[in-house]
């Protein structure tokens, strides 16, 4: 069972989160658009051996947003001081999507904090056309205009699963608030290069996971990530898209167990 807590900063902002299990920590965070509750399949899974936490990013849930104009490093700076916060000296670490980004440039910027790291759908070094149609939606955004039915039509194809979870994210994308939404999408648009130099930092097991179908997320954006990394691992889901944790969560949570299992050399905190 999971309960959704609300916790303050010392600055009085507040974030919040679902928690569940016992043991190592896992932290989870989401995609721009979403919430704590998509990785519910996930929680189910992992905290039968993990203490999970599932975070509301900023301005999605009931996290305050960040301020307008905010980049993907006050998002990683964000999310360290929720570590802080929860007093977590080392934690294992997925993120997917604008989740994967944070993950990312976290585990890069704070390597001795991260046991291991995940990215699921992740996005890293777009071509100039891929960046010019996000960052072209990140402004449509930033002009109040929502448009959620050509992301649904990219994330999901026609299966059963596939449509049930498209239900699902529509309920989410047309609840979030579009402000905290577009601050986060315009990190998003902006952030797929913040980090790419920093990735060799990353020591602990890396795991990029996407699936064949994500015309964003693409195969050779896992592959060209977990090369960076020294003990990086890059898998692709055939006949998948955007969604995957969603779509064939038994398949990913699979996967993230037997990561969770790669061995690790506990790290001494600077």
């Amino acid at each position: 069972m999971t309960s959704t807590i609300l916790r303050p900063f010392k600055s009085g902002t507040k974030f919040s989160y679902r928690e569940a299990g016992q043991g190592e920590p896992i932290v989870l965070i989401h995609g721009v658009g979403m919430q704590s509750e998509a990785w519910l399949p996930q929680i189910e899974a992992l905290s039968n051996a993990y203490r999970v936490i599932a975070l509301d990013m900023p301005g999605h849930g009931q996290s305050d947003p960040l301020p307008v104009g905010a980049t993907l490093q006050d998002f990683v700076a964000w999310l360290a001081k929720v570590v802080d916060t929860l007093e977590l000296p080392q934690i294992n670490l997925a993120g997917h999507s604008m989740g994967a980004l944070i993950s990312g440039g976290y585990a890069a910027t704070y390597p001795d904090r991260v046991l291991r790291v995940a990215l699921l759908n992740g996005v890293f070094c777009r071509s100039p056309e891929a960046r010019a149609a996000v960052e072209g939606r990140a402004a449509e955004l930033r002009a109040g205009k929502v448009d959620l039915e050509t992301p649904l039509t990219r994330w999901f194809g026609e299966s059963d699963a596939d449509q049930a979870a498209r239900t699902l994210v529509a309920e989410w994308l047309g609840s979030v608030d579009v402000s905290g939404y577009s601050i986060a999408y315009t990190a998003f648009s902006r952030g797929d290069r913040t980090y790419a130099d920093l990735f060799k930092n990353i020591s602990c097991p890396f795991l990029a996971l996407t699936g064949d179908g994500d015309p964003n997320s693409t195969a050779e954006m896992a592959h060209a990530m977990a090369a960076q990394v020294a003990d990086g691992k890059a898998v692709v889901i055939e006949g998948e898209r955007h969604m995957i944790n969603l779509t064939v969560p038994d398949v990913v949570n699979g996967h993230l167990l037997e990561w969770l299992k790669r061995s690790v050399k506990k790290k001494e905190l600077q």
